[in-house]
Formats: structure tokens, sequence, C-alpha cells
């Protein structure tokens, strides 16, 4: 995954959807995974909550080499 710039600069915002799809995770999981404090670090904004793709680089790169 690399970072995608949106048409603003902005590094690209996963929706939870988006990041359930990617990694082929149940997207239940990725809410256990946030709660339990073990996923990929996510913002919340408003009721949404959305993914920095740069964030979930990092916890893979982790993963792979932690």
């Amino acid at each position: 995954m690399t970072t995608t710039p949106t048409h603003s600069g902005l590094e690209r915002l996963l929706t939870i959807a988006e990041l359930s799809d990617y990694l082929g995770i149940p997207v239940a999981t990725l809410y256990d995974w946030r709660v339990d404090g073990v996923g990929p670090q996510a913002v919340k904004l408003g009721r949404a909550l959305r993914y920095p793709e740069s964030c979930v680089r990092t916890w893979l790169e982790e993963k792979l080499h932690g």
C-alpha cells in the first residue's frame, strides 16, 4: 500500500469498510481490534472512523517485522 495523496494534497483516509476489504478482515474484527488496541491507528471524525493510509502501512510493517 502506498500513500495516495488526494486532489487537496492530503493523505487518503480509508473507511472501515475499505480497510476490511483491503485486509480481507471482517469489519467486526476491526472494531474488536480497535477496542483491544491491537489494530491500525484510526482517527474518529464525529461518529465515523477513518484510517490514514500511512498508519495502516506502519501497522502492517510492524506485523511483518515485529
